[in-house]
């Protein structure tokens, strides 16, 4: 999630349908910038067009460096996740994280055929073990 609070504009090449991952937030300090955990976090990753649309739209009137979902330094994860977990009651849905969406979205591309090397690449896992524990791990554990 921290990747995702640090989102601005600059970010998204639209044109190519990409998004640049490249620092994360510093939520436990005064918030802002900083680098991140390792070089293989460090990425661009493919964005659907649907994603393109509401983000091209989203941007609009902000400043190229300003973070799209921050406004001041101080956000938290329990934040966040609190404000996910109402609407998913409002939607009469299971709750979930943000943290649990990125696993989810990690599991539906394996599921359908995406290579573990390629969901490792995008979710900027240094290992390939690490996305095989993290994704099938849990949804092993359903089966």
């Amino acid at each position: 999630m921290k990747a995702a609070l640090t989102l601005t504009p600059s970010d998204f090449d639209f044109a190519h349908q990409t998004l640049s991952i490249s620092k994360t937030w510093n939520y436990k300090g005064n918030g802002g910038f900083m680098p991140t955990k390792n070089k293989s976090s460090v990425r661009k990753i493919r964005i659907d067009w649907q994603t393109v649309i509401q983000f091209s739209e989203l941007v609009k009137g902000i400043p190229p460096e300003r973070p799209i979902f921050v406004n001041g330094g101080h956000v938290y994860n329990s934040t966040v996740n609190a404000i996910l977990e109402r609407r998913c009651r409002a939607a009469k849905i299971p709750t979930i994280t943000v943290h649990g969406l990125r696993h989810t979205h990690a599991s539906l591309l394996l599921f359908a055929g995406v290579s573990i090397a390629s969901v490792a690449r995008r979710l900027g896992h240094a290992s390939m073990t690490t996305t095989v524990n993290l994704s099938y791990g849990h949804t092993n554990q359903s089966s």
